[in-house]
């Protein structure tokens, strides 16, 4: 006999059993008075172990919301005309909300973004309560960016900040995060009557467990992945190691390979895998199948120890240093060099201090995303004011490196509904787990930074943008940019929210050698992790050139497909002709260990 369906109301939810419901529910309240005491217990435990410093964060947060309240004080006029503007786009959402009532086709007051994925369910508009709660919703988060544009007698960074912290506010408070707003979660709970309320209770637990009273949102199953294992496979060896850095060479895939070896710098602010997460997305494998002999810096996950480790540390012992290595491996004394993010900030600034000490090791540069001037730095730039560096010095202080999850907490927050709310819908409301995702993985694995290098960093890229006018000076030498004459391929990313394609572009402004702009699509990872067999994406071209991005853009050529093929093209002119394999067990530098060597495998929190 066929069990009859579960009865459902006039609106299409399923009906629950409400003594099950009842009883999920309980118990979902009983995990979550125990998360409650637990919360508390770590709160009494952290305030016992504080050290006095006044770290409050929040500060910034009130002090850029009072200048707009402010502005408005001095013109209670534009306020007046503001706040008439949000009653109006109420009654007339009301107005469409009751024509619709009375059995009138009407059109929405206002609409999402077509990439905000908050509301693809049907039932958020084709049920009429849940579409009025999304179109109030997306109402005053619109009206609020519109009143923060029109403030009177506040900067351009003041308003930026206030947008980024609205933001914040407005992702959090969205109605697709509670269950009763939410029709996925609704029916959901009516249908399991209750029981991913309950499972998202324990997942809730689960996380702050993890995080040790601070929640730690699970984006994926972190078990599913381990490295050498099913992730950064490319065979190769460490085949030198210092207190920052192991330099790993990669076995040859080709009888022949070019003469001039490929030295690529990646960012330490995160792990140098993301460009091997697996044989199909590995930039490295494609590399060493393209026929280069590849070396890559895998920087050291630092503790208290190398709290003193400097921009200038990283420089001699990181990239110089790799340089000494190669010639002593290869032969070779000229490489040529790829920086990814902060490593091509670094690569940049490296560059110039060579110029300055007629150092020509280096005979090609190639940028990924990478910034050199932070004008245009984006959202981070919210994060790089004084009090804010302030407060970061103050816990570097304290522990001699900033947390891992320090910055990644900063990039999550970039993408909020993205990388934290849409979790918390899947993880806490849904009661589901992620599903296994190696770049999600890569994500939560973070690394350590030491003081002094982000410290230096901060102050003098992000807050006085030293870089670019020439006023940084490592080991005590100028670093002057337009006294770098390498030839470079510059790619930007053209929806990268970390380095900005506007920022980007502004590397031929300041480096003196050819520059060649490609712009990939997609963000700061997947437009630089697109191998050609995945066929996704597309880059753009433009040999003219242009003075702007926007005509940059404007004038550009569309190519579909991946840029690592263009980049192979142009990287071959530079290097040299083709020489036997070069094995890394049969170098003059003796094998530590194999490739991802242990540096990377260290956790960052």
């Amino acid at each position: 006999m066929s069990k009859s369906p579960a009865p459902q109301d006039p609106a299409g939810f399923t009906l629950p059993d409400p003594i099950k419901l009842m009883d999920n529910l309980s118990k979902a309240l009983q995990v979550a008075a125990a998360i409650a005491q637990n919360m508390a217990e770590h709160q009494r435990e952290d305030a016992g172990a504080s050290d006095g410093a006044a770290l409050k964060p929040i500060e910034p947060v009130l002090k850029t919301f009072t200048e707009i309240a402010q502005s408005y004080a001095q013109h209670p006029e534009r306020w007046a005309e503001a706040s008439f503007q949000l009653w109006q786009g109420y009654a007339q959402l009301w107005q469409s909300s009751w024509a619709r009532m009375m059995g009138e086709h009407t059109e929405p007051v206002v609409t999402p973004d077509r990439s905000d994925k908050r509301f693809k369910d049907p039932d958020w508009s084709r049920n009429q309560v849940f579409d009025f709660f999304k179109q109030a919703y997306l109402l005053t988060a619109r009206w609020a960016h519109e009143t923060i544009a029109n403030t009177a007698d506040t900067d351009e960074a003041t308003r930026h900040k206030a947008n980024f912290y609205f933001d914040q506010i407005a992702n959090a408070m969205s109605p697709s995060n509670f269950a009763v707003t939410n029709p996925e979660v609704l029916k959901q709970t009516l249908a399991s009557n209750g029981q991913n309320l309950l499972d998202g209770m324990k997942n809730l637990a689960r996380d702050l467990e993890a995080g040790h009273g601070s929640l730690r949102i699970k984006q994926t199953d972190m078990s599913a992945f381990a490295l050498g294992e099913n992730m950064a496979l490319t065979p190769g060896q460490v085949v030198f190691q210092n207190d920052l850095m192991q330099l790993i060479q990669y076995a040859p895939a080709t009888e022949k390979v070019y003469q001039t070896p490929l030295l690529i710098i990646p960012p330490w602010i995160n792990k140098f895998y993301i460009l091997d997460l697996n044989p199909k997305k590995s930039f490295i494998r494609w590399c060493v199948e393209q026929g280069l002999t590849v070396f890559v810096i895998s920087w050291v996950n630092p503790d208290a120890r190398l709290a003193e480790k400097g921009f200038a540390d990283y420089m001699h012992s990181g990239i110089l240093e790799a340089l000494n290595q190669i010639e002593q491996q290869t032969g070779r004394s000229k490489v040529n060099a790829v920086g990814y993010c902060i490593g091509g900030t670094l690569l940049a600034s490296t560059l110039g201090y060579m110029a300055a000490r007629n150092d020509e090791r280096i005979k090609s540069a190639t940028f990924f995303t990478t910034q050199v001037d932070f004008t245009y730095a984006g959202d981070l730039k919210v994060f790089a004011d004084e009090e804010q560096i302030s407060l970061v010095e103050q816990r570097m202080a304290r522990d001699g490196f900033l947390d891992g999850k320090e910055m990644s907490n900063a990039f999550n927050l970039l993408r909020s509904n993205d990388l934290i709310w849409s979790y918390v819908v899947n993880n806490y409301l849904k009661g589901k787990d992620p599903m296994p995702f190696d770049l999600l993985y890569w994500n939560a694995d973070p690394t350590r930074m030491p003081a002094a290098t982000h410290s230096f960093y901060l102050r003098e890229c992000y807050l006085n943008n030293h870089l670019s006018q020439g006023k940084m000076t490592l080991d005590q030498v100028r670093i002057d940019l337009s006294k770098v004459k390498v030839p470079v391929y510059n790619l930007a990313a053209r929806e990268d929210h970390i380095a900005p394609l506007k920022s980007v572009f502004k590397i031929g402004e300041f480096l003196g050698g050819d520059t060649q702009l490609v712009v990939a699509g997609s963000g700061h990872i997947a437009g630089v992790v697109n191998p050609p067999e995945g066929g996704k994406y597309q880059y753009w071209t433009n040999e003219k050139g242009a003075d702007t991005v926007e005509n940059w853009l404007a004038g550009a050529e569309e190519h579909p497909g991946s840029w690592w093929p263009h980049w192979m093209e142009w990287l071959a002119d530079r290097s040299g002709k083709k020489v036997p394999a070069r094995d890394p067990e049969l170098g003059k530098l003796q094998p530590i260990e194999p490739a991802p060597g242990s540096y990377v495998k260290v956790k960052g929190n």
